[in-house]
């Protein structure tokens, strides 16, 4: 085994003669940002309907929160704005609207895996075009993507003062702000912290009936746990002064989501967990549920769960126009749904005393111009609520966007699959081929091959598989590609039809050697990786690797070596023979990204990104490694098609160049670098796939992974 020290040089001597500022000078270069279309693809948490007509907002766990466009059918992203320093906003657990004003928009946004669980609350006051941030990370923390991240509201306007909120948390209980969301105290008149399923408080609700002296008298707090461990319902009627505990709601089950009919009650819906799904432990198998009413005059509880369901149930709408008018959902049922399965969805006609089950009495799918979605199933149906200014519409959200009838009335009733603009899906890995298609691999949906990336009607991959981890083309025979999640296929003719290989252990990483003779996958949560070399068919142990999660890389044109950069320790390995065997070559500072990119068409020119440590170079296949001076951080690395005139490919980068943070490129080999995105269009920085990637068939475009905001495509 060889051993070879690091060479760190600096590039780039002019930087430090001119000074990085100077060169930072010339203006960034004109882009357009949006996304690569694709439709949906994500969990959409919930559909919120202002009293504006038309004016409605959506929020979703990991892909931000969006308004919707009548005009133009589609939905308008309002998070995008987020830094790579505050990725975990795009997670919203709760939106609410002024019921005075529907300009006035309020989010609790916050994952926990993310920037240490930092949480905010969100403020705008103009329809979500620009916000104020209020970090409460010290106060209370939120999970937009923990379970029961469907239930709700938790967070609520008062319909009688627009400056008084209240915020229901996970762990720490219940919030009043006096401020319009600008500051923040505990209502320590609520005996309740947190919960066993780490859900918390799970609605909150301010009933306009009860105003007096400028604010809602009376509250309603539902609890995420059984009535065995406490009680699940709470009630105030001096304004959060004292609450005491509502008897008689339904002790095996937990509260969802709950709506005022304006008529003196309130309709609840219950299930045996936080949901969506049930837990891994069992303790909340989500498979069990009911709806009730509770009449708030006397404390009356009356079951008006539809006949014969055995169902969890989530999401309740009353008719403005109509108080004995319900819609509601089932969540988490598997039910036969037009050729596939999914949740049911029923009305009422007479507050719960008889139910019509609308998918049962016929279902019709339209896909809204998103081709993917013709067989797709509506499920963990979180939301269902009428549109407030026509009684007919009704919205309904899904484990894969949003879907929308105008007539629930009808028989059969369509159901218009409504997720153009909300792209909420979580990027993993993408290919762009010369000449060819964006290859993409994403959570949930697969991927596609990506003709057009403005339009929603490429292929997806098929056989489906759910999520696709790994994606691999050769890149000297690029119709050779292999992808991998549950199971692994290849393709001999781009990814147009593919072929079940065997496999090792799933999930995880692919490489394919630049002829395409060669494949190799490591899989998920392993330090073995293995070769193949008749596209999966049988498989041997790579010798020497012991790389956990390796992320592995071919060279572009010399088939015989592979590379791999292990950030545990910094170590950068090769392989020489095919991947049979890779040694130690060399060692880079621990920390960086295990993502490293070799430039196309040239042998040995590796890219490393290294996070604090910028951006290192090797042109000897990682012998010697230099540094760029002008670049102090850099998260992510990828090259495009070659600036005209210029005979080196366009180098990409999510990094730290002159003290800004943003993605650059760069048309003479990291030597200067203009920014290409702005701090509206910073979309959380390139979350879980890691990846910019520029288009090889067009100079100057660029796409980038996000934590769950689908692919974002820069264009000159």
């Amino acid at each position: 085994m060889k051993w070879i020290s690091v060479v760190l040089t600096r590039l780039a001597p002019w930087a430090a003669a001119m000074g990085v500022a100077a060169a930072l000078q010339a203006p960034a270069a004109a882009y357009t940002w949006d996304n690569v279309a694709m439709g949906g693809g994500g969990f959409v948490s919930a559909v919120i309907p202002s009293k504006a007509q038309g004016v409605i907002y959506a929020r979703t766990d990991v892909g931000g929160a969006y308004r919707w466009d009548n005009a133009n059918g589609r939905w308008v992203p309002l998070l995008d704005w987020v830094s790579d320093e505050q990725t975990g906003y795009l997670g919203v657990e709760s939106l609410a609207v002024d019921p005075k004003n529907a300009a006035n928009v309020y989010m609790l946004a916050g994952i926990s895996y993310h920037n240490g669980g930092k949480t905010a609350i969100l403020r705008s006051s103009n329809y979500g075009a620009t916000f104020a941030v209020t970090d409460v990370s010290g106060q209370f923390k939120a999970h937009g993507n923990g379970m029961g991240r469907q239930n709700g509201e938790r967070l609520v306007v008062d319909p009688g003062s627009s400056n008084v909120l209240y915020a229901g948390t996970r762990w720490n209980g219940l919030f009043k702000s006096t401020d319009s969301g600008a500051s923040w105290s505990q209502l320590t008149s609520l005996n309740v912290s947190t919960t066993a399923n780490e859900n918390g408080i799970s609605l909150v609700m301010a009933d306009p009936a009860s105003v007096s002296g400028g604010v809602a008298q009376r509250l309603f707090v539902g609890v995420s746990r059984y009535g065995s461990a406490g009680a699940n319902l709470y009630r105030s009627d001096n304004a959060g002064a004292s609450f005491s505990a509502v008897p008689g709601s339904p002790p095996g089950l937990m509260p969802q989501r709950a709506a005022f009919d304006g008529a003196g009650n309130i309709y609840l819906t219950y299930a045996n967990g936080a949901g969506p799904h049930g837990n891994q432990s069992g303790t909340e198998p989500m498979n069990s549920g009911q709806i009730w009413r509770y009449t708030i005059a006397n404390g009356n509880w009356t079951n008006v769960t539809p006949s014969g369901v055995a169902a969890a149930f989530s999401g309740i709408s009353v008719d403005p126009a109509n108080a004995q008018r319900l819609v509601a959902s089932s969540i988490n049922l598997y039910a036969p749904q037009g050729g596939n399965y999914g949740d049911r969805v029923y009305l009422s006609t007479n507050g719960g005393a008889s139910w019509t089950d609308v998918v049962a009495r016929g279902f019709a799918r339209d896909t809204g111009g998103v081709s993917w979605t013709a067989n797709a199933s509506i499920h963990w149906a979180g939301t269902a609520v009428f549109d407030p200014f026509n009684s007919k519409s009704v919205w309904l959200t899904s484990g894969n966007g949003i879907f929308k009838t105008s007539d629930i009335d009808a028989a059969p009733t369509t159901w218009t699959f409504q997720a153009k603009g909300l792209e909420e899906t979580v990027p993993l890995n993408i290919y762009s081929i010369p000449g060819g298609p964006l290859l993409s691999a994403l959570g949930d949906v697969d991927g596609f091959q990506h003709y057009n990336t403005a339009t929603y009607t490429n292929p997806m991959y098929a056989p489906a598989m759910g999520t696709t981890t790994g994606l691999a083309v050769a890149d000297a025979s690029t119709s050779t590609v292999a992808r991998v999640g549950t199971r692994l296929y290849t393709s001999t003719n781009g990814g147009t039809s593919w072929t079940a290989a065997s496999l090792n252990g799933g999930k995880g990483q692919l490489a394919l050697s630049a002829s395409g003779s060669v494949l190799l996958h490591s899989p998920e949560n392993s330090a073995t990786s293995y070769r193949s070399t008749n596209l999966g068919t049988s498989w041997t142990a790579i010798n020497g690797l012991g790389v956990n999660n390796a992320r592995l890389l071919a060279d572009p044109v010399n088939p015989a070596k592979f590379y791999v950069h292990n950030p545990s320790d910094g170590s950068f390995m090769i392989s020489t023979d095919g991947g049979a065997t890779f040694w130690k070559f060399n060692t880079l500072p621990a920390g960086g990204g295990d993502l490293i990119r070799a430039a196309p068409g040239r042998e040995g020119d590796i890219w490393v990104p290294l996070y604090g440590g910028g951006l290192a170079r090797s042109t000897s296949s990682g012998w010697q490694f230099s540094t760029f001076a002008n670049v102090s951080y850099c998260a992510a690395v990828g090259f495009g098609k070659a600036a005209p005139g210029v005979g080196y490919p366009t180098v990409f980068i999510w990094g730290t160049v002159g003290g800004v943070r943003g993605l650059f490129r760069s048309t003479d080999i990291g030597q200067s670098w203009t920014r290409v995105n702005d701090n509206a269009h910073q979309y959380g920085g390139p979350g879980n796939g890691k990846f910019v990637a520029g288009d090889m068939n067009t100079f100057g475009v660029v796409y980038m992974s996000t934590a769950g905001r689908g692919i974002v495509a820069g264009r000159p």
